[in-house]
């Protein structure tokens, strides 16, 4: 069956984790969503991910691999790539094909969507563990453990036909398993490798705080804007003194188009209990100096270093005045 001979290449495709370093565990994956909206249309996207950050995409209109990032390619070869390429293409065609031809025999209504998640977890740069899982309309469907096909408790019936079906190909099963346990970890640790300047820089945030009243209820929302800052993974807590506040609330993390991010931390106070709160920001960029700013007192960093700037030139230009008209009248 063409779809089992290609089931498994959506492990090869260039994937990604949050991987700015090595740390304890990467992780890299692809992600597929094939929408079947009738017998006649279907939508397949792909992308892969290293960690939170994007390092491919697919042309479905083409049939190609989007290389994100100048060291996206890996280490792999122009030929490993163009082959990964054709067969990821044959791949989507086979699974289209064959899963109209069995969608009646396993109950598949239009429209439906199929969601795929493969790829590996580097441990410490030491060992690998490689995984693939398929989702039927958001619903855990099979997964590929071990060398073989299980079905997911949500799949119910219909999800043990399917691994029934899938099981007794053994020369694919060994695919499987080779791609996500040996191509996988050398495509990864060659995305590691090719974009270490990049993966590994790091750019401290800016901090600022504000308010906004919320009307007939006396109270204040605090908002501690943290921006500009790589990579993603940042804490901020609202805190009064050491203790955290439990209504500290954290919006969704947003891109900048520099590949930067932006936070909104918020925490809903009385007016009168707001002084004394402070906003902690820990990220990697800083080390062990987290930046803490307190409301109430000033009203940001770069506003206090412009008047520290300002104070001094009001101080130094006086002396330097002072000294050079001495110079002219000849004083020492």
């Amino acid at each position: 069956m063409l779809f089992l001979q290609f089931l498994f290449l959506d492990v090869l495709l260039p994937g990604s984790n949050n991987a700015h370093v090595v740390e304890e565990h990467i992780s890299w994956y692809l992600i597929q969503i094939s929408s079947y909206a009738n017998q006649s249309w279907v939508q397949n996207l792909g992308s892969a991910w290293l960690g939170e950050l994007q390092t491919h995409g697919w042309d479905s209109e083409s049939g190609t691999i989007i290389f994100l990032h100048t060291w996206s390619r890996s280490n792999f070869s122009n030929e490993e790539l163009v082959d990964m390429q054709v067969l990821f293409h044959v791949y989507f065609a086979g699974l289209t094909q064959e899963v109209q031809n069995y969608a009646s025999q396993f109950q598949f209504k239009c429209p439906f969507y199929l969601q795929v998640r493969a790829g590996c977890e580097l441990h410490s740069g030491k060992s690998s563990k490689g995984f693939l899982h398929a989702a039927f309309n958001g619903s855990d469907f099979l997964s590929f453990q071990n060398a073989s096909w299980v079905p997911a408790p949500q799949g119910g019936s219909r999800a043990q036909k399917v691994c029934d079906l899938l099981n007794p190909y053994k020369g694919i099963k060994e695919i499987a398993y080779n791609l996500i346990r040996n191509m996988c970890p050398r495509f990864v640790l060659g995305l590691l490798d090719a974009g270490k300047m990049d993966l590994q820089r790091q750019v401290r945030p800016e901090v600022w705080l504000s308010s906004s009243p919320i009307l007939e209820s006396g109270q204040l929302l605090l908002i501690c804007h943290i921006s500009a800052f790589y990579p993603k993974p940042i804490w901020v807590m609202w805190m009064r003194g050491e203790r955290e506040q439990r209504g500290t609330k954290q919006d969704d993390i947003l891109p900048h188009a520099d590949g930067t991010w932006y936070l909104r931390v918020t925490l809903n106070v009385s007016a009168e209990e707001a002084a004394g709160l402070s906003c902690r920001v820990r990220h990697s960029s800083l080390g062990d100096q987290d930046i803490i700013l307190y409301w109430g007192h000033g009203l940001s960093v770069t506003l206090i270093t412009l008047v520290v700037v300002v104070l001094l030139v009001l101080l130094i230009v006086p002396v330097l005045w002072y000294k050079k008209r001495c110079s002219y009248q000849g004083i020492s």
